[in-house]
This record gives C-alpha cells, sequence and structure tokens, in this order.
C-alpha cells in the first residue's frame, strides 16, 4: 500500500536514522582501521592471505588483488543500489525515511567498499615498496599511488551521503540525479576506476613482471583491463540516468553530449591502453552488465526498467581509425580525431538506438545542435582518454602539454554543460486541458491539450505528458491534432500520489503545465486538481518535478554549489597529479600497442605528468 505523500518528510532525515547511519558508518570504519592495525602490526595474516590466494589467479600482488577486487564488486554493488534508487524515487517519491529505502543500503555498503579497497591497497604493502611511484607515508610504510587515487575517490562519494542530508536540511529534497551531493555520490565512484587502473600498472611495476607488450598473463590481464575499462564506460554513463528513464529534467541536448563524452575518455582510453579490440571489449562490458542490471531493477524487483546507450557504434569507429598506425602513435591526435568521429557516426548509432529504447527519442529538434554537442564531448572526452591512457603507458607529453590538454578539455565540458542547462520559460503561453475521464476509481483520463498561442512551438524535441510518483510511471508522447493542439494516446493516472503535468521542449524552451497535483501537508501545498476545460500557465518545469526544493537560487545555495565544484576539481586534480606521478617515476615506457616501440629513454624526466612531485 503507497503512503500518502503528507506522511513522508520534505526535507532531512529524522535524528533518530541520523545517528543510526552514524553509528552504522563508525562501525565499519572501526573494523576496517582494526583489520589495518592488525596487519600493519603483523598480528594478523588474513589480508594476506587472501589477498595472495587472489593475486596467484591473476598474478599481481596481494595488495593489488583483494582491493581491486573488494572494489570492482562494490562498485557494481553501488551501480544496481543507485539504478534502483532512482527507479523507486520515480515510481513512488520521496522516501519515508534514508533507511527506510533499501537501494540506500547498497550505495553505501558499495562506496564504503570502494573506500576499503584503496585504504587496503595502502596498507597492505608491508616488505616491498608497492611501484616506483609510491609515496613514503610513514618510516618504512610506502603507499602505492593507486590506493591513494582509490581512497581519495572513495571518500569523496561517501562524504556525499552526510551532506546530501544537510543539504535536504537546507534546501529541501533535490529529486533529481543532477543534485549537487548526489553528483559527488556518482562522480567519486565512477573516478575511483582510475585508481584501480594505476593500481593495477603499478602492481606489475616497470622492471618487474611486465615489459610493455603484455607476454606474462596475457588474457588474464586483457580481460582485468577490458573490466576496468568498461567500468569507466559504466562510471562516465551514471550522468545520464535520468535520459535511461525518460524522466529528464534538462535540454534533451545533453544526452548525446554525455554519451559522447563518456564514449571518448573510456573506448579511447581502452583501444591506446588495450591494443586491438580494447574499445569493444570495454564495450562488451558494459553491455552485459548494464543490461543484467536493469533486468534485476525491471523485472526481478517489479520497478521501472531503465534503458541505456549502445556504444557499439562509438567502439567501432574507435577499433576503425585505430588500424592507422601512425594515429596511434600520436595518442592526442588519435583522441581528437576518434572523438570527432564518436560525435558523428557514433552518435548517429545512438540517434537510431533511442528510436528503439526511449519514448522521448531524439529528433530533428536537436539535429543541429545535439551532434555540435556530442562532437564537443567527444573531442573533450577523447582527449582525456588519450591523457589517461598515455600515463598509464607512461608516455605522458610534457606537463605544458599534458595540463593544457587537460584544462582545455574541462573547459570545453564546462561550456557545453552550461549550454545543455540554458532554457528559457515562454511569458503568456496557456494551455487549455479537455479531461475525457476513463475510469473513475482510481482515476484516470484521456487528454487533450490546446496551446495559446498555437504556434509557441515549431518542431518540438517533445510534447508530452509525464505522471509519476505514483507507484508507477507513465511517459505519453502526444499526438498532433491540428496546430498547437495535441491528445493523448492512453489514459493518464491523475488521482492519489501522482503527480502530472504536460511538459513542452522546443529548441531552449523548456517548461510545464500542471495537470494534477496532489496536496502535500509537509510541504504546506493544496491539491491541484484535473479538470475539464481548465487552463494552466506555463511554468518552469523544476517548480512541479522538484516541487520539494525550497531556498533555491539564493547566496547560499550559490555557495554551497561552489563549494561542491571545488571539492570535484580537487578529486580531479589529485587524479591528473595521480596519473602524471606513475608516468613521471616509472622507468620503463611502455609502447602503444600495435606500434614499434621507440628506442630507450636515456632521462625519463621527459615523461613527466600533470603536476609535479
Amino acid at each position: 500500500m503507497l503512503l500518502a505523500a503528507d506522511n513522508r518528510p520534505a526535507g532531512g532525515a529524522a535524528i533518530g536514522e541520523v545517528i543510526l547511519a552514524t553509528a552504522l558508518g563508525l562501525g565499519l570504519t572501526a573494523l576496517l582501521l582494526g583489520l589495518v592495525f592488525l596487519h600493519r602490526t603483523r598480528r594478523s595474516t588474513v589480508l594476506t592471505r587472501i589477498g595472495t590466494r587472489l593475486g596467484t589467479a591473476t598474478r599481481v600482488p596481494a595488495w593489488v588483488a583483494l582491493p581491486t577486487v573488494l572494489t570492482t564488486v562494490s562498485l557494481l554493488v553501488a551501480l544496481l543500489g543507485m539504478l534502483w534508487d532512482i527507479a523507486l524515487h520515480i515510481g513512488v517519491g520521496r522516501d519515508e525515511g534514508p533507511l527506510a529505502n533499501p537501494a540506500h543500503f547498497l550505495i553505501l555498503f558499495g562506496l564504503f567498499g570502494v573506500f576499503a579497497g584503496g585504504v587496503l591497497a595502502c596498507a597492505m604493502p608491508l616488505d616491498e615498496k608497492p611501484g616506483p611511484a609510491a609515496i613514503r607515508f610513514l618510516e618504512g610504510w610506502h603507499v602505492p599511488v593507486g590506493g591513494i587515487l582509490l581512497t581519495a575517490a572513495g571518500f569523496y562519494a561517501l562524504l556525499g551521503f552526510p551532506l546530501d542530508d544537510v543539504w535536504h536540511r537546507m534546501f529541501g529534497q533535490d529529486v533529481t540525479l543532477w543534485g549537487p551531493t548526489h553528483l559527488m555520490l556518482i562522480g567519486g565512484a565512477g573516478l575511483s576506476i582510475i585508481g584501480l587502473l594505476v593500481l593495477e600498472q603499478e602492481g606489475h611495476g616497470g622492471l618487474s613482471t611486465d615489459d610493455g607488450d603484455r607476454k606474462v598473463g596475457s588474457i588474464a590481464r586483457f580481460v582485468r583491463q577490458a573490466m576496468a575499462m568498461g567500468g569507466l564506460l559504466l562510471g562516465m554513463s551514471v550522468f545520464q540516468g535520468e535520459y535511461d528513464f525518460d524522466v529528464p529534467q534538462f535540454r534533451l541536448v545533453l544526452e548525446p553530449f554525455m554519451i559522447a563524452g563518456a564514449a571518448g575518455i573510456a573506448l579511447v582510453a581502452a583501444r591506446l591502453f588495450m591494443g586491438r579490440g580494447g574499445a569493444l571489449a570495454a564495450a562488451a562490458f558494459f553491455l552485459v552488465v548494464r543490461g543484467g542490471i536493469a533486468l534485476i531493477v525491471g523485472p526481478a524487483f517489479g520497478e521501472i526498467l531503465p534503458t541505456f546507450p549502445l556504444y557499439l557504434g562509438s567502439a567501432i569507429v574507435v577499433e576503425l581509425l585505430a588500424l592507422s598506425v601512425p594515429l596511434v602513435r600520436r595518442p592526442l591526435v588519435f583522441g581528437a580525431v576518434a572523438g570527432a568521429g564518436i560525435g558523428t557516426l557514433g552518435h548517429a548509432t545512438e540517434w537510431g538506438w533511442t528510436q528503439f529504447t526511449q519514448t522521448l527519442s531524439w529528433n530533428s529538434d536537436i539535429l543541429v545542435e545535439g551532434t555540435l554537442m556530442a562532437i564537443g564531448g567527444g573531442v573533450a572526452g577523447g582527449l582525456l582518454g588519450a591523457l589517461l591512457a598515455s600515463g598509464l603507458r607512461r608516455r605522458l607529453p610534457r606537463p605544458a602539454v599534458a595540463r593544457t590538454v587537460l584544462v582545455g578539455c574541462l573547459a570545453l565540458i564546462a561550456v557545453c554543460v552550461t549550454n545543455g542547462l540554458l532554457a528559457t520559460v515562454p511569458e503568456d503561453v496557456d494551455a487549455t486541458f479537455a479531461i475525457e475521464d476513463v475510469q473513475d476509481d482510481p482515476r484516470t483520463a484521456n487528454i487533450s491539450v490546446q496551446l495559446d498561442p498555437a504556434d509557441v512551438v515549431d518542431d518540438p524535441a517533445w510534447v508530452q505528458i509525464t505522471s509519476w510518483q505514483g507507484d508507477g510511471l507513465v511517459v505519453n508522447a502526444l499526438e498532433q491534432t491540428g496546430e498547437g493542439a495535441y491528445r493523448t494516446t492512453e489514459p493518464i493516472p491523475i488521482h492519489g500520489t501522482w503527480k502530472a503535468l504536460l511538459r513542452v521542449h522546443d529548441g531552449r524552451t523548456l517548461t510545464a503545465f500542471a495537470i494534477y497535483l496532489p496536496e502535500d501537508a509537509a510541504l504546506g501545498e493544496d491539491e491541484i486538481p484535473a479538470e475539464d476545460g481548465m487552463t494552466r500557465p506555463a511554468i518552469p518545469e523544476i517548480d512541479i518535478l522538484q516541487r520539494e526544493l525550497k531556498n533555491s537560487g539564493g547566496g547560499v545555495w550559490t555557495v554551497a554549489n561552489l563549494v561542491v565544484l571545488f571539492c570535484t576539481l580537487a578529486l580531479i586534480a589529485a587524479i591528473s597529479w595521480g596519473v602524471g606521478r606513475y608516468s613521471r617515476r616509472a622507468s620503463v615506457r611502455e609502447p602503444y600497442p600495435d606500434a614499434p616501440a621507440d628506442p630507450p629513454v636515456e632521462d625519463t624526466r621527459t615523461a613527466s605528468g600533470l603536476g609535479q612531485a
């Protein structure tokens, strides 16, 4: 039985749940630190035994094997929890409390597992220096760079949990994936994969078991690298979550930008790092995992079925371009060219894919702008992917070049995101509704609408009615019956806790018209009934989709967003430093797959990274 919305908190969690969640977090942390203490004082060999057993099968040291397995499993658990959580919020709205949502436990334990993986990677090396880039932490204790990056990313993601509750208390619950603290959760988890990749390289060592052409354990290592690069693709793709459920709260052009950006980063890095077939292997791993999770969330859990990008077209483009050995030998050029290919040819395949998988599929309204956004995302992602692969293969360009490319890519991403977020609400536009009841209890209806003025939209991205958070989701693309006139093609639920609205998106216009909203005592909001012949004005979509939001747009809200942005940039800077340090400190430069090896390098300082140690 679905509880009424006014029984659910619209702000922060109850103090009892805060205390319980804090106790749970402190208990897990105490357990982790206890294991570290026993291991470092040599009073327990549990971690070493488990790591050695795992490492024997994968041919990596114990301090790589155990954290890698733990982090991989944890990330998959967190991803399942995240998609389940999105489906729950879309289907039923607000939680009765953070601990009343079972998906939150998967996310919490998954992210803590990522953090724990990083801590164990730093703590487990005892009698060895873990890789050429290791950092001295204490006397006789060196920690691998990959472990530091993994710990930082995991901590950043975990920090999003308590900050999310603070955010809800200050500004109300933000029912969107793109809330600042939500981006901390998913961003930290996605970027942690880079720490795993660096850790894997440190485990093999520049002069020990791997000379760069993967003669040692080639098949097993290729599979692990495919999983890691596929995991990076999974992590970069979670930002598209709202589009995967057909409830995007932003302009449609952002979706092709994000898909191309994710493909550029992960697929270009996979091909340059792994060699022939790397991009296809990463895309295949992505499809298997996302397909499996979709089946779990949808048919198994009985929630809304999430869709996902295809990426195969982009992977094929990257693989075909990589057949040119001279192009592969110039990774930044390859990254830019492959990114442009992803933004055009790969974008075309995703365009076709949306026609089968999304109700709000791509159409002519975003043909030009969406393609330009995809090219921007693809090129920026391709260059970042090339930098990542170059760092993992210890072949980063000069610091000035690497930093310029990094900053330029971040600037291009910022421009594209800003463009996608800029939307307008037309003035003096109304919608008059004709409601024909199909069923009385519970109430559903066929709805017709007449926009005024009738020519307010020309070639819209969508004119649709969304009804959600009433124990389900209905997204109905309306059928046009005349100039400015539309009607539904299926009955729309307008009862109980359902929230129904007409959504119009044409170019930069992104607006909504309320059809039915329930009374919400927690928010102090009265019911907005659905009545035949009613006329409603155009308002910003966020006023309905994020009805719980309060105090947004003010000075405190702006400062809070800037603080989260600063922390995110700090994490990116730390990851850039870590990749650069690994590339600089290794004394052997790996050739790119399918390309002749470079002659020996006398002065390894020329392979410097993104920052100075």
